[in-house]
């Protein structure tokens, strides 16, 4: 954490950084966990996410609201989702498991969360904040900034497109 304070100017956002970090950490290493089902890489994704985050620290008014641990939530699935991608796009090398010394490649990745991976972002929010993180539509139509009706809709048509992505892969 002390790397990340280092980058704030003022004592009050070092304050509110520890509190946010305090917070969510957890929440954002078992949305990390869930999509790469490795510590060290869901470690990278948290990491890459609170430094996202420092970046926009200023829009974050109020650390104690669920709109603020929803943010670092999303961030922190997306950055997840990029090293999946990441890891499709350079599969590692495949070594020997036999001798000693080297390195095992991790397994092969999730299918679902591959095919999320592939859905436009705002299909991939609105179905890992419904289905992962339990927000109501309304909830949803707060956050996004939609009327509920619309939501419904575009949660209708991520299942959609996440149905038609699964097929594709020939998962059911």
């Amino acid at each position: 954490m002390l790397v990340y304070l280092q980058m704030l100017e003022t004592a009050e956002e070092k304050d509110k950084f520890a509190r946010l970090y305090t917070l969510c950490r957890g929440k954002m290493m078992a949305a990390a966990m869930r999509l790469l089902r490795n510590r060290e890489d869901a470690e990278d994704a948290v990491h890459q996410a609170f430094l996202a985050v420092l970046e926009n620290f200023s829009k974050i008014s109020n650390v104690d609201c669920p709109q603020t641990t929803a943010y670092v939530v999303i961030i922190t699935e997306r950055k997840a989702l990029d090293l999946l991608r990441a890891r499709s796009r350079h599969p590692e090398v495949e070594l020997d498991p036999e001798k000693p010394g080297l390195a095992v490649p991790p397994p092969e990745g999730d299918a679902l969360a591959a095919a999320l991976a592939r859905l436009p972002a705002r299909c991939r929010e609105a179905l890992l904040l419904r289905y992962r993180h339990g927000y109501g539509t309304g909830e949803l139509a707060k956050l996004f900034g939609m009327k509920r009706g619309a939501v419904q809709k575009l949660l209708w048509r991520a299942k959609e497109a996440l149905k038609r992505e699964l097929e594709k892969e020939g998962e059911s």
